[in-house]
């Protein structure tokens, strides 16, 4: 699926002023049987003091928020006004095959000033999003994301709350003034995926939003970074987890925090029990980012809406326990490795080499080995001759420490060998263990009502082990299991994240025929092969699985 930008990439040289200037993102009530134009064009984005060439669904990042009803239908028109071939894939929909927007799978690319017509059904309340499926490491880090909130038809089906509120969460990278490079002909950045320096939160930096005093806000966030995961947190605020990717958890509860990653949802009704000025926060073991502020107002403490304070136990989760219960002890139907291969050239021979761990620099050997902290591949030094703790980095991508921690990677701590790397030094793959085949060889099959108890296993006998978001189109599905630790809260799910070395069990719900794709939406990841389709046929058309 490599494509080539070299038309796309040569308007990034474009004066910013010749493009129209970027507008606030904005929410649209799609009502059942309606229609709704999305245009894909090029915008000037302000990003601190500079402006930028990026791109944006109907002149915004992130573009319109869809807000639809749950069991409705709507036709989404998508024009595209950029130099280069774009899709529009909807992202945990269980939808019509045809309008997944995965190209030359289930339809053509779409040209520049090509058009594509989607019918998009809803049948799950939930928080989900729309993104390009072309070239992902550079659409979506340019800008190209918005949400679709399918509301419920079961108006209890939410605790209460006195306002919503929508935040992506992204990163971009920015150096000398300028959006780091691209190459025209494959992803970059693939050991890692591609960290930005700048945090952005609702396309914007450090925003502010309102409060009341005893007020409920609902957060509704979505990760649409390409690599970085985010654990949120509002400073001082009472924080209640109550929903994920496709619905409500089995039981709300109360958090300090929420990890979400690449494509995760996380829906977050938040309270204050005093006024002043709160911090919106990404924190990792070794810093704390800012992301906005919320300014509380209100003197005394509000009489909060009924049933607010509530942790509910939702009954139909508690049935889906019920249901699946059966499938702990049983073998996996499917097993999937998640490896890495890195291939850089070997020095010439009789050159003096010394193998370094791009992560821990402290950690060198004279042979060819793997490193003892974190199982990465040691690299040659005069392969990578600047992997050595920053070396000909800036300060702001300097090594300050390994940033691995929880089995996921916070931070890029090896930027420069980083930005080396393609599809064609770092190779990574899902590997079918029972077939031995890989990446798009593989050709699972099942039929509707099929629940397929799938094994993933995030390999330490892998040259780089690292985490991973692994997404499924067109289903969902449960997490059964950690490392055999049974999942203690279900919510349905099109994404789980593996952390790095980590064994999770799901049981995918095959109900929906089609032609879909799973992959890891670590957009460098998948643009180096990591992804795989697979067939959902109609029950009784007597192909075996």
């Amino acid at each position: 699926m490599e494509e080539d930008l070299s038309n796309e990439l040569a308007q990034l040289e474009l004066d910013e002023q010749k493009l129209t200037e970027a507008v606030p993102s904005s929410e649209v009530v799609l009502a059942p049987g309606s229609e709704f134009a999305l245009a894909v064009r090029p915008i000037a984005k302000r990003i601190g003091e500079k402006t930028f060439r990026m791109l944006s669904y109907n002149g915004s990042i992130p573009g319109p928020t869809l807000r639809v009803k749950q069991g409705s239908e709507v036709t989404v028109r998508v024009t595209n006004e950029t130099h280069m071939d774009t899709t529009v894939h909807w992202h945990g929909l269980r939808l019509e095959n045809r309008y997944d927007g995965v190209p030359h799978e289930t339809q053509r690319p779409i040209e520049p000033g090509g058009t594509y017509t989607h019918r998009l059904s809803f049948p799950d309340a939930g928080l989900f999003w729309y993104h390009p499926h072309m070239r992902e490491d550079y659409a979506q880090e340019m800008g190209l994301y918005g949400n679709v909130i399918v509301e419920p038809t079961d108006p209890s089906y939410w605790p209460p709350a006195d306002r919503e509120v929508v935040l992506t969460l992204d990163d971009i990278l920015i150096e000398d003034d300028a959006i780091a490079s691209f190459d025209a002909h494959h992803a970059t950045f693939t050991a890692m995926g591609r960290f930005g320096n700048v945090l952005l939160v609702g396309g914007e930096t450090a925003p502010t939003f309102e409060a009341e005093v005893g007020k409920v806000v609902r957060l509704l966030l979505t990760n649409t970074a390409n690599t970085r995961v985010f654990r949120v947190a509002v400073a001082d605020a009472r924080m209640k987890l109550v929903g994920g990717d496709g619905g409500r958890y089995e039981r709300e509860t109360r958090v300090d925090q929420v990890v979400v990653a690449p494509s995760e949802r996380a829906i977050v009704d938040v309270s204050f029990a005093s006024a002043g000025r709160f911090a919106l926060q990404h924190v990792t073991p070794e810093r704390t980012y800012e992301l906005g502020w919320f300014e509380v107002g209100g003197a005394a403490m509000a009489s909060a809406l009924p049933g607010s304070e509530d942790l509910r136990l939702n009954e139909d989760m508690v049935s889906e326990r019920e249901r699946v219960t059966r499938h702990l002890d049983a073998a996996p139907d499917k097993t999937l490795a998640l490896v890495a291969e890195m291939d850089f050239d070997e020095p010439e021979a009789g050159t003096q080499v010394v193998y370094v761990c791009p992560m821990h620099p402290e950690v060198t050997n004279d042979v060819p080995a793997s490193c003892p902290k974190c199982g990465m591949k040691l690299m040659p030094t005069v392969a990578v001759p600047s992997i050595r703790a920053g070396e000909g980095a800036d300060d702001d991508h300097a090594h300050h420490g390994h940033s691995t921690s929880e089995g996921i990677e916070w931070e890029d701590d090896m930027v420069e060998m980083n930005r080396m790397t393609t599809p064609a030094n770092m190779r990574w793959k899902l590997v079918d263990r029972d077939t031995g085949k890989e990446n798009a060889d593989i050709d699972w099959l099942f039929h509707a009502g099929d629940q397929v108890k799938i094994r993933l296993v995030n390999e330490m006998e892998s040259d780089h082990p690292m985490h991973h978001p692994f997404h499924v189109h067109g289903e969902r599905f449960l997490v059964l299991a950690r490392n055999e630790v049974p999942e203690d809260n279900l919510v349905w799910k099109d994404t789980v994240l593996l952390r790095t070395g980590e064994i999770v069990d799901i049981l995918l719900d095959a109900s929906n025929p089609g032609l879909w794709m799973a992959h890891c939406h670590i957009a460098e990841h998948m643009e180096s092969g990591m992804m795989f389709n697979f067939r959902v046929v109609p029950s009784g058309d007597g192909t075996g699985r």
